[in-house]
Parts: structure tokens; C-alpha cells; sequence
């Protein structure tokens, strides 16, 4: 796949996923992929289910050199559901700060769970008033708003 890619775009980040849901980064930490760049490897975490061990895991990972995207975390349960850890949610938030890792949300969507951010009343073209967003969707705005800002 990262042949096809090169192939159209040899120069942009590729994100590669991890084995069980993006968690077990030390597989490709101990044998990552030789004679290509611009790869980074994807973490995933829900703030309800997974603990420090998922951190901990994952900055072994860094120490070997290897390049970590965040690109699905929200602050429920992995299920996608439940209710929103906030505590949790904050000490994901700081960790990933501290490391200057980036990451996105799961889930821009409108479905019945507490992962997706918006009211079913959300006009799908976006410019979303806090109206429109469900818990987490507040709350991601708020963390993208204090975070993303350069300092």
C-alpha cells in the first residue's frame, strides 16, 4: 500500500495502524518498517478504558525513535459509549501535550453514543454552534481551542 501511495504522493505523511485497535505500538516499535520515510504510527485510546499502561506502552514506542500519531481518542469508554472521564481525558490531554504529539477526535457524526460530537440537528456543512455539539463535542472544541493555539 505504501508503494501505491508513493506512487501518486511521494512526499506526505503515511499513517500506518498498529495491531488490536492501534494499542500494541510496540509491535512495530521493535520491527518497523525499513526503507521508507515520512511514516508515522497510529495510537488509539479511550480515556474511560485505557489506563496509564496504554502511556506507558506508548513512550517505549517514542524512546525507540518511533513516530506516534494519536488519530482516534475521545474521553468515553472504547465501547464509544458510556460517559465522558474527564480526570482520564485531561491526563491523555497532558501527556500528548508533553510529548507534542498530535491527535483527533473520534467521532465527527451525529450517532446515538457519547463518542460522536454533534446533535442530530447539525447542519452537515459545519460551522457548528454549541447548540449543535453533544458533550464531547464541547469539550473537544474547548481542548482544540486551548491547545491549538500556537504559543
Amino acid at each position: 500500500m505504501i508503494k501505491v501511495i508513493r506512487e501518486n504522493d511521494p512526499d506526505n505523511i503515511i499513517l500506518v495502524g498498529c495491531p488490536h485497535w492501534d494499542q500494541d505500538i510496540h509491535l512495530p516499535a521493535a520491527n518497523p518498517i525499513k526503507g521508507c520515510d515520512n511514516l508515522m504510527y497510529t495510537m488509539h485510546f479511550y480515556a474511560g478504558t485505557h489506563e496509564k499502561w496504554l502511556r506507558d506502552r506508548t513512550d517505549e514506542a517514542i524512546k525507540s525513535g518511533l513516530p506516534v500519531f494519536v488519530s482516534e481518542c475521545a474521553g468515553m469508554e472504547a465501547t464509544g459509549d458510556g460517559p465522558l472521564n474527564y480526570v482520564a481525558w485531561q491526563e491523555y490531554i497532558d501527556w500528548m501535550e508533553a510529548r507534542k504529539l498530535s491527535w483527533i477526535t473520534w467521532s465527527v457524526s451525529d450517532k446515538e453514543e457519547s463518542c460522536s460530537i454533534l446533535k442530530k440537528s447539525a447542519n452537515s456543512d459545519g460551522n457548528w454552534k454549541e447548540e449543535d455539539l453533544k458533550e464531547s463535542g464541547i469539550k473537544v472544541r474547548e481542548l482544540l481551542r486551548k491547545y491549538a493555539i500556537k504559543k
